[in-house]
């Protein structure tokens, strides 16, 4: 039946750009091309925190997970193979901890936008974003024993990256939202078939 492809109350996504059947390689293209994009800009400091709550927005934990980790090997391939990142020990550790902190954020995000209420989706999305963003530089900070780099700890520094990812999360959200305005893929066509 064409009225399968509405979402259903209860999946609990809050972003539905697409079909759900599409939802898992249209957040991958979006999120690889993001990535790239702030890999080129920021380098070490692309908004995974941001990655991670809009992919936790569109898909199951699962699927969001493989998503994110799709993001991290773009931005692992951008930084070792265009970036030139030194390959030695620390920063390939480096670059696991950033993996690992972005599948935090991810399941973090996911836990929280399922305990939620779901109205006021901007605002449950804001404080997701809050609490996705503590998820991933806890866990960054919590190499930093064993790795260095705690002066990239700084306030200021945080603040700015935090804002950084608020930027991104709103823009992808815009993109999102226009994708489902759009309607691209022909989902309001196959419902109406």
């Amino acid at each position: 039946m064409a009225l399968d492809i509405l979402p259903s109350h209860g999946d609990r996504l809050r972003l539905h750009p697409v079909t759900p059947r599409l939802a898992p390689m249209f957040g991958f293209a979006l999120l690889t091309v993001a990535c790239a994009l702030a890999s080129f800009a920021f380098a070490c400091a692309t908004p995974f925190a941001a990655f991670a709550v809009l992919a936790a927005a569109m898909l199951p934990l699962r699927p969001a997970l493989l998503v994110v980790t799709g993001a991290w090997l773009v931005n692992q391939g951008i930084g070792f193979g265009v970036l030139h990142y030194p390959v030695d020990g620390s920063t390939i550790a480096w670059g696991f901890v950033i993996g690992a902190a972005a599948l935090l954020a991810t399941a973090v995000s996911s836990a929280l936008l399922r305990a939620l209420p779901q109205g006021r989706t901007p605002l449950m999305l804001a404080i997701t974003l809050v609490a996705a963003y503590a998820a991933y530089e806890l866990a960054l900070l919590a190499a930093t024993p064993f790795l260095g780099g705690e002066g990239a700890f700084t306030a200021a520094i945080v603040t700015r990256i935090g804002l950084t990812s608020a930027v991104w999360l709103a823009g992808l959200v815009a993109v999102c939202e226009i994708v489902r305005l759009l309607d691209p893929f022909g989902r309001k066509g196959a419902m109406s078939a």
